[in-house]
């Protein structure tokens, strides 16, 4: 079976991002399938130096190279440039790539990074993996009629990282789509929780990635939906009413806005992203050496009571580093407890890294098998073509 997985690699050519995509391509590659990785998005390339939409994809691609040949599928990727459409790859021009899609039994759209073309509107199963529940909702919901929506609908079959979608204290519009709940695959194999050096900024403290927020806040039935940074003002006094201490790699957001000044003044220490883990490697590595996980989550995914579980967060616990996470309502879905934390007020939150840090060496090998018996790659990709 060939199996197209899409996704934003080269796009976006950040370590957390590369993980998300690369680890649906191993686990269907896991189940035995003749896996292709494709980026086709219709957008100009992303320069992460300038900050803005490039005509040279030289970068992106480059990149992308890199980790496709990390992984064993240097000869197994596709990467269209949205400027001039030009073919980038394992492919020699648009012909070529033609083909290698129209060979193709499943397309796998991860966050439906890929607009469907001719060749990809015509592969016969087309999987639509939500990774962003109540956003994506509201975009279908506010205007059915859309060419996003009718794109969205011409998947065969829909997925959503919220669990909780369709429960009653749910408010997730399903804009007439039957969501199945899914979560992130992860390749086990490659999350063994090595030891990182000494020294590591990361080390001994708990930490996360994230963005003071990602983009403006959606309106949805008169209520507005926004990002973590609306849920971290409640528990930026954490640091007080805990001995542990926090590093959080937090990127500025939409805006420039994060106030950086008053997060250190409160006891977090605060590094930027693209300094200190500009790739996979890095990015690994930066979880590796953490103590565990604390996070919250967009202000859209909790109000809504979404079900939304981190990627981030699954790949933490692969690692065997615990996670004190906000609850989305994946409490309901997914047995909150030993290495797995979590809390929906201050106080839960700093009972929550204490407990944990009280019996650090228990909650680890908790975090592993959690992951081992949600997370594991071919078992979550399995039951997306079952």
């Amino acid at each position: 079976m060939r199996t197209i997985v899409t996704g934003l690699i080269g796009q976006y050519a950040f370590g957390g991002v590369t993980w998300d995509y690369i680890q649906y391509a191993l686990g269907f590659r896991k189940l035995g399938h003749d896996v292709w990785y494709l980026e086709d998005t219709g957008a100009w390339a992303y320069d992460p130096v300038k900050m803005e939409p490039s005509a040279d994809c030289s970068h992106n691609t480059a990149y992308l190279a890199r980790v496709m040949e990390e992984f064993g599928m240097g000869d197994r990727w596709l990467y269209r440039n949205g400027a001039d459409g030009s073919w980038h790859g394992a492919v020699r021009d648009a012909a070529d790539a033609a083909r290698v899609l129209a060979s193709a039994d499943v397309l796998a759209n991860v966050s439906g990074a890929c607009w469907l073309g001719e060749e990809t509107a015509a592969i016969p199963v087309k999987l639509f993996l939500d990774g962003d529940p109540m956003f994506t909702h509201i975009g279908l919901a506010a205007d059915p009629e859309s060419e996003y929506a009718k794109r969205v609908r011409a998947h065969e079959r829909h997925f959503s990282f919220g669990l909780n979608i369709g429960a009653a204290d749910c408010v997730v519009p399903v804009a007439g789509i039957d969501w199945r709940p899914t979560v992130q695959p992860v390749a086990l194999e490659y999350w063994s929780g090595d030891a990182v050096a000494g020294g590591h900024v990361a080390e001994g403290a708990w930490t996360t990635v994230m963005n003071w927020a990602s983009y403006a806040p959606k309106e949805f039935e008169g209520r507005k939906y926004g990002q973590k940074d609306i849920e971290f003002e409640k528990f930026v006094d954490l640091p007080s009413l805990t001995r542990e201490r926090f590093v959080l790699a937090m990127g500025q957001g939409v805006g420039q806005k994060r106030p950086t000044g008053m997060l250190e003044s409160k006891g977090w220490t605060i590094i930027e992203p693209d300094r200190h883990l500009p790739n996979f490697t890095t990015y690994q590595e930066f979880l590796a050496a953490s103590k565990g996980e604390w996070s919250i989550a967009k202000n859209g995914y909790v109000q809504s009571r979404s079900g939304w579980f981190s990627c981030r967060s699954a790949c933490y616990l692969a690692a065997g580093k615990p996670v004190v996470v906000q609850d989305t309502g994946w409490s309901a879905h997914l047995p909150a407890g030993d290495g797995v934390v979590a809390f929906t007020t201050l106080e839960e939150a700093a009972a929550g890294v204490e407990r944990v840090a009280g019996d650090y060496a228990a909650h680890s090998r908790a975090a592993r098998v959690f992951a081992e018996r949600h997370f594991e790659a071919g078992k979550v990709c399995a039951e997306l073509v079952a």
